[in-house]
């Protein structure tokens, strides 16, 4: 029997140091061992969610999409051109409203005015200040200068000249002539030959011009130099086509001074260049809409809160008022 139950504890005893062998190697290692470090991994690129609904691809962001890099350098960036059409509310696409461009007008190399309306058939009528209605013409006369009697001036609706400054040999002055133009044509084809008379003075030198569309009527305007009798003389030049209810007119204006008084007479010939407006008599029984107070920058306005008086506007040049007069306070003052 001791026999037996010494082999039992023997075997039993093997078997316990034979499993405790087993958890020993398949145990972690000591602590005095190296461990081997992982390769590095790759790490996934970043993305950009595009779509609001759920389920939605990713895809990659585009960085600055929304502006555009000008080929120069340092230039401003400019926001993209928009699309062609916006999504408008209900799904419902609408097309980009597109602002209308102005139709360009090129010179004509050959043909003044009396040209183009002679082969147009169109008959040039003189009109006369004293009873002339159909439009309103202002020309601001400056201080020293008045109106004057001028046979050269052929058809003169109204001439005025410094009777102050000058050099003794030519004094400065403006003229307007006006015509009614009884005929058909284009206006716009008409004024594309506005620069032609003044390309035509003797030793002529264009300092600056310019073909446009001013509040409906189709205008030229044009500076530059020539000779008459032995002087340079500087002038500006327009011509104005406006339209009246069925009938046309020509308005003509010339601000001319000697080379050597342009300097001396440049505040006075500015004031009529600038100041110069040929427009149409408002309807009968037409108002004009309430003027509005000005408001000083960054001072709000709220409703309910009267508006800040308006400032006291400077005091205006005076004026020659010629033609129909339906604007208050346009006339001759010294």
């Amino acid at each position: 029997m001791t026999t037996i139950a010494r082999r039992s504890r023997t075997l039993a005893t093997s078997v316990a140091a034979a499993v405790v062998g087993v958890l020993g190697l398949a145990g972690t290692p000591a602590f005095a061992q190296p461990v081997q470090p992982l390769p590095p991994q790759p790490s996934p690129s970043v993305l950009s969610q595009t779509a609001a609904t759920p389920h939605t691809a990713l895809t990659p962001a585009v960085p600055n999409a929304a502006l555009t890099v000008p080929a120069t350098p340092d230039a401003a960036l400019t926001p993209a051109a928009p699309n062609a059409a916006t999504a408008a509310p209900g799904g419902v696409t609408a097309p980009q409203v597109v602002a209308p461009t102005a139709v360009p007008i090129t010179p004509a190399t050959a043909g003044t005015l009396t040209d183009f309306f002679r082969d147009k058939g169109v008959a040039l009528e003189p009109q006369n200040s004293s009873d002339f209605k159909a439009l309103n013409i202002v020309l601001p006369m400056p201080r020293g200068w008045a109106h004057v009697p001028d046979p050269n001036v052929a058809d003169a609706f109204a001439v005025i000249a410094d009777r102050v400054g000058g050099n003794g040999l030519y004094s400065s002055n403006a003229q307007i002539v006006v015509y009614k133009l009884v005929g058909d044509f284009d206006p716009k084809e008409a004024i594309s030959h506005g620069f032609v008379d003044s390309q035509q003075l003797p030793a002529w030198r264009a300092t600056d011009g310019s073909l446009a569309e001013i509040a409906g009527m189709p205008t030229s305007t044009i500076e530059g130099t020539y000779r008459e009798n032995n002087m340079t003389l500087n002038t500006s030049r327009r011509h104005v086509i406006a339209t009246t209810g069925p009938d046309k007119y020509l308005v003509s204006l010339a601000v001319t001074t000697s080379v050597d008084q342009v300097i001396a007479a440049a505040d006075a010939t500015d004031a009529i260049v600038r100041g110069f407006k040929v427009s149409v008599p408002a309807p009968p029984g037409a108002t004009a809409p309430p003027a509005q107070a000005a408001v000083p920058p960054g001072q709000p306005t709220s409703p309910g809160q009267p508006a800040p008086a308006a400032a006291q506007p400077a005091p205006a040049t005076p004026s020659a008022a010629l033609g129909a007069q339906t604007q208050p306070n346009i006339g001759l003052s010294g």
